[in-house]
């Protein structure tokens, strides 16, 4: 008996509402949306806004007010110093409503980052009047959405981050909680919301890995009544109380590091994805103690696993689409692959799945449209024609689609 699970919206600030990476469940679910199926660069385009700068953060929503971040350069040279900055645009017209730098980066000392990175690919979090911003190493801020004020910031949890940064943070009670995976420190933070210091760390204590940084973000669940914060790092995810960051649980993985997936619960089993060199999907039972490697991973998949997208879950089937472009349907209980087929292109946005639809965005700026079923079945494919790498955002029945030079606001029209 796997007894009592749940996940998702008694953590986000409404159902209807779009606070944080992945959405209200944290897992890429839509509910109730009548999202678009067709559109290109004019069609079922409510409007596109122009973005300062560089940033794969993805857009999060609430009140009729989108909110991103993004690192705009300061110079023309090879390494530029970047202004880190949040920007609150509104929903019903594109109109950057305010803008505001959190902080600077000097380009002469920043660290090399990936090409398939910015230097502001955190997705913001909300809840009440506030915004949370994580830009990873170089800090963490609260900003008023009325305004962009910043309320507090801290750059007290630096690291020496490989590639960038990525996780975003959760919100749960009055802590802000995200992982901090470099070279030189790898550990879980909590953050008390209201000012900015530490509640909380919680050491990873993985045996000596040949290369420990990720860019994971936590999941929140409940489990047989006890609340659970998921956080993979390099060669493990722990499962750990939110309130203490007490562990709880853990499961080892040989290897895996720059793991970039969320973790998604669903079929009462926690599915993460191991990151490089091979990703490999493991489907976990969240009801144990201590280390519980050898009597709590139900199965392990190790063909078309991705290394960046996350998977999506509807009803007993897990959906997964590999950086190459072969999207997998799983059984969820066993990991048998029910069926699979080339999309083609290359992925790194996460899956959104709204009603019986899988939306699936490649980093040339196509998005493909099928049905969840038995078998696949194509609905749409529709090309933007620009780089995109962030996930998607849904507002009521629009979706927000970042890429590299703009958001768009796609709905039917």
């Amino acid at each position: 008996m796997l007894g009592s699970f749940s996940v998702g919206p008694a953590f986000a600030q409404s159902p209807a509402e779009w606070t944080q990476f992945r959405g209200p469940t944290a897992q890429g679910i839509a509910d109730g949306a009548q999202l678009p199926t067709e559109w290109d660069a004019e069609k079922n385009v409510a409007w596109r806004t122009e973005l300062p700068g560089v940033g794969w953060s993805s857009p999060v929503v609430a009140d009729g007010r989108i909110y991103l971040t993004t690192a705009v350069p300061q110079s023309d040279e090879k390494k530029p110093d970047q202004s880190l900055r949040a920007l609150c645009i509104s929903a019903d017209t594109g109109k950057v409503l305010w803008d505001t730098e959190v902080f600077l980066e000097v380009g002469a000392t920043a660290p090399k980052i990936h090409s398939k990175n910015s230097h502001a690919s955190a997705t913001p979090i909300l809840e009440g009047p506030f915004v949370y911003v994580h830009f990873g190493h170089m800090g963490t801020a609260c900003l008023r959405q009325q305004d962009g004020a910043i309320v507090w910031s801290t750059q007290e949890n630096s690291y020496k981050p490989t590639h960038g940064n990525g996780g975003s943070p959760v919100l749960f009670g009055d802590k802000l909680i995200f992982g901090i995976d470099g070279q030189d420190k790898q550990e879980v933070i909590a953050l008390d919301k209201a000012t900015g210091k530490i509640a909380w760390q919680t050491p990873r204590n993985v045996p000596d890995l040949p290369k420990y940084f990720t860019f994971s973000t936590p999941l929140l669940i409940e489990a047989n009544g006890k609340t659970q914060l998921l956080s993979q790092g390099s060669g493990a995810i722990m499962s750990l109380d939110p309130s203490t960051g007490k562990e709880i649980w853990r499961v080892k993985y040989d290897l895996g590091y720059s793991i970039v997936p969320r973790p998604i619960f669903a079929n009462g089993l926690v599915y993460v994805c191991t990151g490089y060199d091979r990703s490999t999907l493991v489907a976990i039972r969240p009801d144990g103690a201590g280390d519980v490697t050898d009597t709590h991973v139900e199965y392990v998949v190790d063909r078309n696993v991705p290394y960046n997208p996350s998977p999506v879950a509807i009803g007993d089937a897990l959906y997964m689409i590999s950086d190459n472009g072969i999207l997998s349907c799983l059984d969820g209980a066993s990991g048998e692959v029910r069926w699979k087929e080339r999309i083609g292109g290359n992925f790194s946005a996460s899956l959104l799945a709204a009603g019986d639809l899988i939306y699936m965005l490649d980093e040339a700026g196509m998005t493909t449209v099928v049905r969840a079923g038995d078998e696949f079945e194509e609905v749409a494919k529709n090309d933007l024609k620009e780089r995109a790498l962030a996930s998607f955002g849904v507002d009521k029945n629009a979706i927000l689609l970042r890429t590299e030079q703009a958001l768009y606001r796609i709905e039917n029209k």
